[in-house]
């Protein structure tokens, strides 16, 4: 029986360069949290998020400052940008001529039929792809009345409302996303919305908290869609630095064996048996390679148990004694060494295999 997961077959749009749906690899987004008109600020953060994998970064756009400073921040940059637009249609026309390779727009808040009208013209004469980025806590009245609150229905509904009307305009270059800060709401309503179009899906738990219940509701919210076939691009929304929302993206698709980049790293929780610092190496390791890209199997194993065998499934691995441990490489034994040389010696091991 296979693994493999079977993508929902979905048509094809493009940001920028960078292709999504019809079996492109999943991407994985982030947004800055600077101010956009901060154009250093933003830059150097891009930058770091580039370093660390992103492959489409999101700004926002408040007003026409914002708006202007893409164009700079653009020339700046590798991976394409999408313009964050909400309330007023004229900044996403503004955000499109500055050189944005996408916007989001959210349907509870853009206005009526005349600026969307504007926007798909802008779009249009661009090449500029649309994401309607509908949302449980800005749903349009007349939906949370239909359905007496943000249900799942009632973002699906928005969301096709908004692909017909863009439709009407002869405008396709469309992706959806559909998102709560309830898990259960989200994974219904992208299950929902996948039923009824084959539009790609930009997938993700808004407004999910700090570190860990923004890293649990991601996790559960995106790897079960994942799992389902449905998603065609990734974002994990955590109150951090937006580079560790990249990460956590990464380690999302990389458990469910769809794509690999960077270490993946498996590190025992300790127990009474360990009579290493394996807390202090785990993190000393982790910060080391917290910006490699090269898909490398590590393990960090703190005593004889499970250490040992768990060190030769992985391209290389230590397991502990008493301060000292062994490293493994490819699944021999290459030698022991006191606690202290540990973390030298397997971060060398790793260049190594790197440099192959």
């Amino acid at each position: 029986m296979s693994n493999e997961i079977s993508r929902k077959k979905t048509r094809q749009v493009f940001v920028g360069s960078l292709p999504i749906g019809a079996g492109a690899p999943i991407s994985v987004q982030s947004m800055t949290n600077t101010p956009t008109d901060d154009i250093p600020s933003t830059v150097s953060q891009i930058k770091r998020l580039e370093s660390a994998g992103c492959e489409i970064i999101r700004v926002a756009v408040p007003d026409t400052d914002a708006a202007v400073a893409i164009r700079e921040i653009k020339k700046q940059i590798a991976i394409p940008l999408i313009a964050d637009i909400h309330f007023d249609f004229k900044l996403a026309v503004a955000a499109i001529a500055s050189g944005a390779d996408a916007i989001r727009i959210n349907p509870g808040n853009i206005g009526g039929k005349m600026g969307i009208q504007q926007i798909v013209d802008a779009a249009n004469d661009h090449g500029t792809s649309i994401r309607i980025g509908v949302n449980s806590g800005s749903l349009e009245k007349k939906l949370i009345e239909k359905y007496q609150g943000p249900a799942p229905e009632a973002l699906v509904e928005s969301a096709i409302n908004h692909v017909d009307l863009l439709g009407s305009f002869d405008f396709n270059r469309i992706k959806v996303s559909l998102k709560s800060s309830d898990v259960l709401k989200t994974i219904t309503a992208y299950r929902l919305f996948s039923t009824k179009s084959d539009i790609p899906l930009h997938v993700g738990v808004t407004e999910a908290g700090g570190l860990y219940p923004g890293i649990v509701k991601s996790a559960v919210g995106i790897g079960t869609l994942l799992m389902e076939g449905i998603g065609d691009t990734i974002r994990v929304s955590l109150t951090r630095d937006p580079v560790e929302e990249v990460r956590v993206g990464y380690e999302i698709l990389k458990s469910l064996g769809i794509r690999r980049r960077g270490p993946e790293i498996i590190s025992c929780p300790t127990c009474g048996r360990c009579e290493i610092d394996l807390f202090s190496i785990a993190e000393e390791v982790e910060r080391a390679l917290l910006t490699m890209s090269f898909p490398v199997k590590v393990a960090i194993m703190g005593c004889v148990v499970n250490g040992p065998g768990e060190a030769r499934e992985a391209d290389v691995g230590i397991a502990g004694g008493r301060d000292m441990g062994i490293l493994f490489k490819k699944g021999k034994v290459v030698k022991k060494l006191p606690q202290s040389d540990l973390v030298e010696a397997l971060l060398a091991a790793i260049t190594e295999l790197e440099q192959q």
